[in-house]
């Protein structure tokens, strides 16, 4: 027989790159040569784990920001991590200007940071011309850019933030960064129609084919802004019937709508359906189990499914409750992109080291493989 030892350097990292995460990081201690193998760019590319894209839920806690926390789901290898939770130095930085989408946190008031969510180091960048909370945020990379280690940053609505005061009532510019060149360019603000809810609690975004759309939860308004010529297109109105709220996903290759909707028999269901970019028509593609939609739930209250949220990214969509009381139970939609078929799956629960908070978010992002496992064995992950 065999032994390992006597492998080849390529068929060693063949057999790792077979391996999940939480493996990964375990034998990446055994011995030197194979520290070396999982941690060199290059294993990066053998293995799928990149295709599938994780789940960060950020906890928030109002009184002492050393008792934020934040987890990350590996849908390959159906694991919850602890990240390391950044520390800012920045006292006076309101909880609710804390933000993270795709692969970043940010803080937005009064002055604007951003990290890497693995390997935190916070950036101060120029303030925003209008500092605000619970904007809309995305990352992007410019069509003509060359150096993609240096994404851009939008955005969109929000609530101004002065001095320690909020004004709703203000229509803010988009303002998107380049970190390259150091400064903000504005942009109009979000169309007239969503006056009446212009921040991320009532507002979803997407990020799809060099547009960045925001759809209204409630209102079903829907509009995209384009990021080359930089206007927005007109307003729409996505609304299924008996669609009660919803929120709208960039998928692979296709947007998805996805929201509870009440049937008049007087039963509730979680639907997906399929948005044409084009004519902006809706396309039913499936509905979540009664069972599982049920098992993020323990009561019959009326507006049990108020507390719903929903993310997603690449061919999946997760699902959540974010009622701390319910420990914030998921679940997970993998959309096939050849046929179309869902299969729908539970998430298991967080970890039980899990602090109280007063408010989680939550996003989807790709994960370099090389950027989770370069410094190994530190402290990057805890599962």
């Amino acid at each position: 027989m065999t032994e390992i030892t006597n492998l080849s350097s390529d068929l060693v990292e063949l057999i790792l790159s077979l391996l999940p995460i939480p493996n990964l990081i375990r034998v990446s201690t055994v011995c030197k040569l194979w520290h070396s193998i999982i941690s060199s760019p290059s294993f990066s590319t053998l293995s799928n784990h990149s295709n599938h894209p994780w789940f960060f839920l950020h906890g928030i806690h109002n009184i002492s920001s050393k008792n934020n926390q934040t987890f990350a789901f590996d849908p390959s290898s159906n694991t919850w991590f602890l990240l390391p939770t950044p520390q800012h130095h920045h006292p006076h930085q309101p909880n609710t200007s804390f933000i993270g989408t795709n692969s970043f946190f940010f803080i937005t008031a009064p002055n604007f940071l951003y990290t890497p969510i693995l390997h935190p180091s916070w950036h101060l960048a120029p303030p925003l011309h209008f500092p605000r909370i619970n904007p809309l945020m995305g990352v992007f990379h410019d069509a003509k850019a060359t150096n993609f280690n240096h994404p851009n940053f939008i955005v969109v609505g929000g609530v101004k933030f002065i001095g320690n005061l909020v004004d709703i009532e203000d229509r803010l510019d988009v303002e998107i960064y380049d970190p390259l060149l150091g400064n903000w360019d504005l942009g109009p603000p979000l169309p007239p129609d969503f006056r009446s809810g212009n921040s991320s609690s009532s507002l979803s975004s997407a990020l799809f084919k060099g547009k960045f759309y925001v759809f209204g939860i409630y209102s079903c308004f829907v509009s995209s802004f384009d990021l080359h010529h930089r206007v927005w297109s007109e307003v729409h109105t996505l609304r299924p019937h008996g669609a009660v709220f919803s929120f709208l996903v960039a998928c692979r290759e296709m947007l998805v709508l996805a929201g509870v909707c009440n049937f008049p028999h007087g039963s509730s269901s979680f639907v997906l359906w399929k948005v044409d970019e084009r004519t902006m028509r809706l396309t039913q593609i499936d509905v979540m189990p009664h069972d599982l939609l049920c098992s993020l739930f323990d009561g019959d209250e009326d507006d049990k499914f108020a507390s719903l949220k929903c993310v997603g990214l690449g061919d999946l969509i997760y699902v959540y409750n974010e009622d701390y009381h319910r420990m914030y139970p998921a679940c997970v939609c993998e959309i096939d992109a050849e046929s179309g078929r869902c299969v729908w799956r539970k998430v298991p629960p967080l970890p039980s080291l899990m602090n109280r908070f007063h408010k989680v978010s939550s996003f989807c992002s790709t994960v370099s493989l090389h950027s989770v496992l370069r410094e190994l064995p530190g402290p990057a992950l805890q599962f």
